[in-house]
Parts: structure tokens; C-alpha cells; sequence
């Protein structure tokens, strides 16, 4: 199914592939990014930032990213990269190791050496018991106040008839209380922004379940899908999954966060960052409290080459590179490919990762381009020689390279 939507958005229309179009009802791309009908009906793809998209619409750019990189036939197979996900276990076995599970789980590394999948999940485990920790301690306090209130009101207007009896009655209690009920309550006490805007409060699972004001960016999506590619079904007897429309929350590893805000504020002029040694006790240190859940803060008092040491380290662990081993031929294609195509090419390769490694690959990136960017000597303001980091974009290739891109691991059969 192919869903078309004009420019005034007034009505769209569902076509069938067996059903004839009308020649003034069919779309033709008239450059910069824009499609119109012969009736004056456009529609045009406007820049999004990937990290705004949902579940939803990013699993749509997937596809179209795969069936463009599909028609260029090359040499070998391309595929959308799964996410890492430990296997399930029945529930004779659950129940048989339950005990050993969890001690296991309680020890478990919380950053290194696991899926990035898996860190981004135990983020945001910790993010929410401390937002939970941190709500239920306000609502504590705003209770609290508002008891306080209300009891220094009931003394102000008792405080000129005298006290008969220091118990109070059942009625009495039953007035107090409906006239706390009644009196209303602080902005700060009734504020459940927290609770009511979590993601994943809407599901869909089909471009025609979703408002107009929604589903904008899935059509121009489905306009620049061309009409031959069949939606993959899903097998007989197994449920769909079903996609969150919100927007994904930026799935960028603690860990990676904290190391390149560090490098960014206290490394940016320090030479041969990445390059020179670091103490191996104190790197150890350091990820030894990651990996226990600390919300560990790096500061000043960190040494910059231990944080650098600690960011490759994180990268060098992972079992799956941010560029995926199953896209490591396709990568590599990349150097055959010149100006504009090559970076199509490798625009459309970015777009089948799992959001969690492009996520995190930007944030990375991010922190490289401005790297490089102190690699040469400079001038401040007040005309002192500022010395450079001398870590180019071909120094930092060098380094970082092989811990991004790996070739898949040979399966031995036995």
C-alpha cells in the first residue's frame, strides 16, 4: 500500500498496486527534494535531524536506506544490522537458575564488555530509580507542607477559643480531613509532567493509524519509496511488534557521555591525547565504577590521558564495533566510491545502524571533529601561542579505526 498526501494535507489517497492511477493524481519528482501532481498537489522532504525520529519512522528509513543500497547490486549482501540481545530461557530453567541469576545479574559488568544495547539499558534503568527516588521524596515533601499548612490554619482560628479537650472527636476528624481534601494543592504538588509524558505512551504499527500533524514525515518517507518494494510481513502466528511514535530518548552511554564531556573541557590543548600513556591502575579504577553502576563524575582532578584511555577501552570491549560487523564490506566499498555518491553511499550505510549505535557514533565523532580541530598551533586574542594537540583526522583514523570497524568473527564448526 502506497499513501500519497497533497500539499494542503486536506485528504490523502490510498491506492492498491492493482488499481489504475490517474495520470493528474500521480506524483513526479521535480528536483530539490520535492514531488507535485499535475493538479499542483507537492510535497517536499525538509532536513531532519536522525536523533528527533521515533521508532516508527526510523524502522521506515531503514527500509528505504536498504532497497536504494539494494539497487546499486553490489558484490555482497547488505542487511539491516540487529541489535545484540541475550537469548531467552524457559521458565524450567529461569526457575532452576534463578538464584545464580541473580547474584550473577548483581555482579554483571554495567558498561564494559556487554552489548551497547544492554548499557544503554542499564542507563536508563539507573536514570529512572533515580527520578523515581527523586519524585517520591517530593511528593514526601509537598505532603508534608501541605499537612503543615493546613494544621497552622487550624490553630490560627482555635487560637481564641480555649482548648476543651486535647482528643478529638470523630467528627472533628472526619471535618478536618474533608477540609484538607478540599483546600487545593501547590502547582509543584499537582505537577505529573513526569509521569504523563514518558515515551511509548502511543504504539502504531501502520502509517494509517497515526494523525495527520504525525505522520507527515512517514509519507514524504513512503513518497520516496519506490513502488516496487513490498512491506516485509512478519511470519504467520507471530505478533508484530509494535513501534512507539515518540521520539527515541538520545541512546548514548553514560560512560561515553561523561569521557568526552571531560576530553572536551580539560583536553582539547593536551598533546598527543589518545597517544601518550595513562596509568593502567587508575583506568582500571575508573571502570571498575562504571561497571558497578557508580554515577561516577569526572572532574579536573582526572587525568586527561586516563579518560582517553578509558573512552578506547570502552570502545575496543564492545562484542559488536559501533560500525557493525555486518556492514564491514559495505564500509569498505566506500573507498571505491567518489565525491557525491560516496557520500550517499555512505549516508544510506549510517541510516541501517541500530539507533543506539548512531547515536552514540555521533556523539564520538562529535568529540573527534573538535579534536582535530586544536591539532595546529594557534594565536588567542591576546597574541600567546596556544599549542596544538597534534592529533590530526589521519592520527585520529589511526587510532580509532580499529576499534569501529571489524571484520566478522569466523564461526569454526565442530
Amino acid at each position: 500500500m502506497v499513501l500519497f498526501l497533497g500539499s494542503h494535507g486536506a485528504s490523502s489517497t490510498v491506492m492498491q498496486p492493482e488499481e489504475p492511477v490517474r495520470q493528474e493524481l500521480q506524483f513526479y519528482y521535480v528536483g530539490d527534494h520535492t514531488w507535485a501532481t499535475m493538479l499542483g498537489q507537492s510535497v517536499t522532504l525538509q532536513p531532519v535531524a536522525i536523533q528527533s525520529l521515533s521508532e516508527l519512522e526510523r524502522a521506515r528509513l531503514q527500509e528505504v536506506a536498504l532497497y536504494h543500497l539494494e539497487e546499486r547490486e553490489l558484490d555482497f549482501k547488505i542487511s539491516i544490522p540487529k541489535e545484540t540481545r541475550k537469548m531467552r530461557k524457559s521458565i524450567r530453567r529461569k526457575f532452576d537458575s534463578f538464584s545464580k541469576e541473580k547474584k550473577e545479574r548483581e555482579t554483571a559488568p554495567k558498561a564494559f564488555g556487554i552489548p551497547l544495547s544492554q548499557v544503554i539499558a542499564n542507563d536508563r534503568a539507573y536514570k529512572q530509580r533515580q527520578d523515581a527516588l527523586k519524585e517520591s521524596r517530593r511528593d514526601c515533601l509537598e505532603l508534608e507542607a501541605s499537612v503543615m499548612h493546613f494544621r497552622a490554619e487550624k490553630r490560627q482560628q482555635n487560637g481564641n477559643q480555649p482548648m476543651v479537650s486535647t482528643v478529638s472527636t470523630s467528627g472533628d476528624a472526619t471535618s478536618s480531613l474533608l477540609e484538607l481534601h478540599s483546600k487545593p494543592l501547590s502547582p509543584t504538588f499537582l505537577d505529573n509532567s513526569s509521569r504523563s509524558h514518558r515515551r511509548g505512551g502511543l504504539s502504531v504499527d501502520s502509517i494509517s493509524d497515526l494523525v495527520e500533524s504525525q505522520s507527515r514525515l512517514l509519507e514524504a518517507l513512503q513518497l520516496s519509496h519506490p513502488n516496487e518494494l513490498d512491506i516485509k510481513k512478519t511470519q504467520a502466528g507471530r505478533t508484530q511488534t509494535k513501534l512507539s511514535l515518540n521520539p527515541i530518548y538520545r541512546q548514548v552511554p553514560r560512560v561515553m557521555e561523561r569521557c568526552c564531556q571531560h576530553i572536551q573541557t580539560y583536553g582539547l590543548q593536551t598533546v598527543g591525547i589518545f597517544r601518550v600513556g595513562s596509568s593502567k591502575k587508575r583506568v582500571r579504577q575508573l571502570r571498575e565504577d562504571f561497571d558497578s553502576g557508580t554515577d561516577v563524575v569526572l572532574d579536573d582532578e582526572h587525568s586527561v590521558h586516563d579518560v582517553a584511555a578509558l573512552l578506547k577501552e570502552f570502545l575496543r570491549d564492545m562484542p559488536d564495533p559501533l560500525l557493525t560487523r555486518e556492514l564491514y564490506s559495505a564500509f569498505l566499498h566506500a573507498n571505491n566510491l567518489w565525491g557525491a555518491d560516496q557520500l550517499t553511499y555512505l549516508q544510506q550505510l549510517l541510516y541501517l545502524l541500530p539507533p543506539c549505535n548512531c547515536d552514540t557514533l555521533l556523539r564520538l565523532l562529535s568529540l573527534l571533529h573538535t579534536v582535530q580541530e586544536h591539532a595546529h598551533d594557534s594565536i588567542s586574542p591576546d597574541q600567546q601561542e596556544i599549542p596544538g594537540n597534534k592529533m590530526t583526522a589521519g592520527n585520529l583514523a589511526v587510532i580509532f579505526g580499529p576499534n569501529l570497524l571489524q571484520k566478522e568473527k569466523l564461526q569454526i564448526k565442530t
